[in-house]
């Protein structure tokens, strides 16, 4: 798949794709250090790499689906599991 095949197919710019990948970078980084101090203190962020993972797919997935679509009501709307 071609850069731009990609841009398309998520209908975004190329600068608009850039901050969307770099801001699920730095929550995965978060994530990422939640995880490894869980690790090593299970008492602490018992519940953030679930948590984390539920707000990714719905940024990526749900409301990527709903702004094809074109129903805007639910942008930025929490997943309730």
């Amino acid at each position: 798949m071609s850069m731009n095949s990609h841009l398309e197919s998520v209908n975004e710019s190329y600068f608009q794709h850039m901050r969307h990948a770099l801001s699920f970078t730095l929550d995965m980084l978060v994530g990422a250090a939640c995880c490894l101090v869980h690790a090593f203190f299970p008492s602490l962020f018992e519940h953030a790499g679930s948590q984390l993972v539920n707000k990714l797919y719905d940024r990526m997935v749900v409301n990527r689906a709903n702004l094809s679509s074109g129903d805007f009501k639910e942008q930025g709307r929490a997943r309730s599991a």
